[in-house]
């Protein structure tokens, strides 16, 4: 079954990072796709731009309206996000769980139609 894990954090903070800390986090990062690749469990991933660079599109009454930056305003942010196919939630979860920002953002696991 595929699960999006979508990875949520903080882009200010991130900004504090030294640049020892970001470095020492995209090896763990590099690490961890190596090994959901090594799993099988490795569908795609993609790292997103800052929310700065994002258009929200909404219809309203047939009418298209456009905003900068993102829909809600949130303390956390979508950055990214891994495409697994595992046997269950419990599987997706572990790997949830691994991904770096899960020690000071959040992990969202859903469930993709197939």
């Amino acid at each position: 079954m595929r699960y999006l894990l979508l990875i949520y954090d903080a882009e200010a903070e991130f900004g504090k990072l030294s640049e020892k800390q970001i470095n020492e986090m995209m090896a763990q990062y590099e690490k961890l796709t190596t090994d959901l690749k090594e799993s099988g469990s490795f569908v795609g991933s993609h790292r997103l731009r800052p929310v700065s660079t994002a258009t929200a599109v909404r219809v309203r009454n047939g009418e298209t309206l456009l905003t900068d930056g993102p829909f809600a305003e949130t303390k956390e942010q979508l950055g990214g996000y891994y495409l697994v196919d595992v046997k269950d939630l419990d599987e997706a979860l572990q790997w949830a769980a691994k991904i770096p920002s899960a020690r000071f953002g959040t992990i969202e696991v859903r469930p993709v139609w197939e």
